[in-house]
This record gives structure tokens, sequence and C-alpha cells, in this order.
């Protein structure tokens, strides 16, 4: 795995402070951070089926094998400094869960005390695919997994409740996660996964459902999986390359480059909710269920997709971080820190998830510094950044008649090379002015061990480990 160095000094001297809202320190706790590398989505042997020819049916388990333990094991040797079990199975599987899986991971905190360790569960949607919910560290944390996943997954429903399979119970199902006094965050998983072809860009997860998810809960529903979990498909478990696996384990709509096409379209999805003004984020995970090694298709957590968030070392900092999108992704440990920063002459700044107000036709200047870390990743590799993309689009709100799911003034404003950059020690600096902005934006970076201008759809059988991207979430820059 490559070394990993302690930030040094208060790297740039950024801390992101943040003011004080209704649910104080569980929302936005006013601290300075640093870039901790985690995963929001991993199942333990707790992700059942069910045997339903008995009665009351009785769990298999046979899903995932890892103990809840052995995954805070795993994600502490690659390098995460937090993580979120997530196991699914239904409204069935909610006592199971309540009763048996969250003492371990009671336990697994005791044992695995460098692993900042949440309890959530992955929801099987009402209306949509999967989501994580990530249920803030409180007293009665496993009552509150238990009453949503009770009440809200789709799976095992009463039959004759012709609602549990509709957006209208995902939007009750974070109505009640809003009030909640230490509300959760919820990231939708694997967003087009289920499409069934090329030519089907949604499957089961539609924008108009995700936008309204965000329009009933914009502190809850933030964000979605950028970079997919199962990424070894395609490794057999002697390490070798199969013809058939498949990135992310997509079979229908591809993943490009590792991301799901929902995130990685230049002027796509994303882009459309980051133009309308939404703080809409992106991650990445590991889905891990069985290793790869074990004749599965997943990493452990964090040995091949990580999701650092700016934050301090605790539950609260870490939620508050992705709810405000201090948050960038990597795969392979292609880089291990990054600043965007925006600034103006008269010195105000803002950073990745943050907001810079200037007047129109004021000069900004962007500056990227990142960390290519030496050494070798969990592959054995020392993958180097090629190339970074700083990419912005208008942020102009919602456009009548425009196709709501694209943003054509998405563009690249400049593609840096190892000859724009300047490099001290393992740190990449480069910078770009902005004149005469007179219009509100977005500015988000991404980068690549590769050469594709734009990532290419990925075939079955492609070593993850030769195509690695980061990408950042935006800064907004508003025109006052």
């Amino acid at each position: 795995m490559r070394k990993l160095l302690p930030l040094l000094g208060g790297a740039l001297g950024l801390v992101f402070l943040l003011p004080s809202c209704t649910t104080q320190e569980l929302l936005e706790p006013q601290v300075s951070g640093q870039w901790l590398a985690g995963d929001h989505h991993i199942h333990s042997r707790y992700s059942v089926a069910w045997d339903r020819e008995v009665d009351p049916p009785t769990p298999i388990f046979d899903n995932s094998l890892s103990p809840i333990q052995t995954n805070a094991q795993m994600a502490k040797r690659y390098g995460l400094a937090w993580m979120v079990s997530t196991d699914h199975g239904g409204r069935l599987h909610a006592k199971l869960y309540l009763e048996q899986a969250y003492p371990d991971v009671l336990e697994s905190r005791r044992a695995v005390p460098d692993v900042i360790q949440f309890f959530g569960f992955e929801l099987n949607t009402p209306g949509a695919d999967h989501a994580s919910v990530i249920v803030p560290q409180t007293h009665d944390e496993a009552d509150r997994v238990y009453q949503l996943e009770s009440q809200f997954d789709k799976i095992g429903a009463d039959p004759d409740d012709l609602g549990a399979n509709k957006v209208g119970r995902m939007i009750k199902a974070l109505e009640v996660m809003r009030d909640f006094p230490a509300p959760p965050v919820v990231i939708a998983n694997h967003p087009s996964r289920s499409a069934r072809d090329e030519g089907e860009i949604y499957g089961k997860t539609v924008p108009e459902d995700l936008r309204a998810w965000n329009n009933v809960a914009p502190e809850v529903a933030v964000g979605m999986a950028g970079a997919p979990g199962h990424q070894a498909a395609a490794i057999n478990a002697d390490g070798s390359i199969g013809p058939r696996g498949s990135r992310g384990y997509y079979w229908g709509q591809p993943t490009y480059g590792g991301f799901d096409r929902l995130t990685a379209e230049l002027g796509g999805f994303w882009d459309s909710m980051l133009g309308e003004g939404r703080r809409w984020w992106i991650t990445a995970n590991s889905d891990s269920h069985r290793n790869w090694m074990d004749g599965g298709i997943d990493f452990w957590p964090g040995e091949y997709s990580k999701t650092y968030v700016y934050a301090g070392r605790d539950h609260n900092a870490i939620l508050a971080a992705l709810r405000a999108g201090r948050v960038f992704v990597t795969t392979g440990d292609l880089l291990s820190e990054l600043y965007v920063t925006v600034a103006t002459e008269a010195g105000n700044t803002a950073a990745v998830g943050g907001t810079l107000r200037l007047r129109s036709g004021e000069i900004a200047t962007v500056t990227i510094r990142l960390r290519d870390p030496g050494g070798e990743n969990s592959h054995g590799d020392a993958p180097a950044v090629n190339r970074v993309d700083l990419i912005a689009g208008d942020s102009a709100g919602t456009q009548a008649g425009a196709n709501p799911n694209r943003n054509p003034s998405t563009r690249i404003i400049r593609r840096f090379g190892a000859g724009d950059w300047t490099r001290e020690g393992e740190f990449l600096t480069m910078t770009e002015r902005l004149q005469d902005i007179d219009r509100d934006i977005y500015l988000r970076v991404r980068g690549t061990s590769g050469k594709e201008l734009e990532p290419d759809p990925d075939p079955p059988g492609e070593n993850p480990w030769r195509d690695l991207w980061f990408y950042s979430n935006p800064v907004f820059v508003q025109v006052e």
C-alpha cells in the first residue's frame, strides 16, 4: 500500500469554518480538519438471504462472508479512517440487524478504534435502486436504523401496500429523517447500474426522483456514488484478468473510467444538478460483499476506491463534511490530498464544497494543489497523475425549455500536464486566472493516470488498475 504521510503543518493553512445552524454540531461543527479516507458502502455477513420455506423465515448467511470486525481491520490495513456498515435485507432483516449486527458494531469499535465506524444500512429504495443511509452516532442510533429499515425498505413490504415501491414512500422516509434530532446522510448507490442496455442511461434510479429527494431533504439526500463498487469483477482469484467481468457489475450502461455515467459524462446529469445550484455531491465506495481473492467481485474497503472528507477525526465532523461536500474521490491511490481554492485579489477564498462571492468582472485565481504519493498502492503499482482538468459550468438555475438532465455550458477551462505544474516533493501545484466573471458558475477538478481526454466506456475484461481517475466536488462562484 502507498505510504500516506500525515499533513505537513496544517497543509496550506486551510481551515474550514462553518456557521452554526439549528442542529448545531451534528450538522456543521466548527472545526479545522485533514483529509480522511473512508467508505460508506460496506456489507458484512449480515447481508442475508432468507429461507422462506419455513415459518418464520430464517436467515441464510451466504451473501457476504466477512464479519463486521474483519471489514474494519481491512479498512485500517488499506488506509481508511472511517467506514459505514451498510447491510441490507429488507423489513424482515431489520430485527436481525438490530439484535445481532449492532452488538458486533459496538465490539468492532472497541477492537479497531483507529477506524471511526458508523452503523448504517443500505436501503432497498422505494421507487429506485439502493441508497446508503449513514446514521449519526447517538445513544439511539440502532433504534433509528431499525425504524427506517422496518418502515420504509421496499423488500418484504405487505403485498397489499401498493405504495411500498413508489417514490412517495421514499419522500416520506426522507421527511422522517429530515426531522430527526440528528439527521442521517443518504447517498444514492450505483445510480445507473440497473439500466438495461447502453441506449438506456437511467435504470431504476431516475433524475426526477433524485431531484425530489434533494428538494424535500437537501441536508439528508446530498448526492450519489460517482465511482460504484464491484470494481474487481474482471479479476480472477489468482489475480489474472478475465475477459468477461464488467467494472461495477454494470451490464447495460457501462462505467466510464470506473465512474457512473451520471458523473463521468461532461455536461451530463451531475453537471445539470450543479447548474441548478444544487449542492449535490459525489462519492466512491467498495460495495464490498466478497473479496476477489475469495472468488467475489469486490475489493476490500479502501483497497481500490476511497472517499476523502476534510474533517476532524470524529463521527459528527465526518458527517458534516459529507453534508457540506468537502469531499474528493479517487481510485487506485492516485492521490491522497486535493486542495482546490478559488480566491479574489481582495483575499476572499473558497474551497471544495464552498461558495465564493465576488463582484461582476472581478478576477479570480484557481489554485489546485494535490499530493501524488510515493510508494506502491495495494496492487504494487506506483501510479502517477498524468493530467488534471479544470472544469466549469454555468450555475443559472432551472432553464425553461432546456433538457433538465444536461448542462451544455459545461466546458474544460484548462488541461494541465506535467509542463503546467510545479512539483515540491509529492505535491503538484497549478493555477489558472479567471477574468471577467459575469455570471454564477461552479468549478470542479478531475484527473487521470491515463491519456484519454474524456473517460471512455469501460469494456468487459478491463483491468481496473490501468485506468485510474480522481474527481473533486465543486466550488461555487456567485456574482453579486
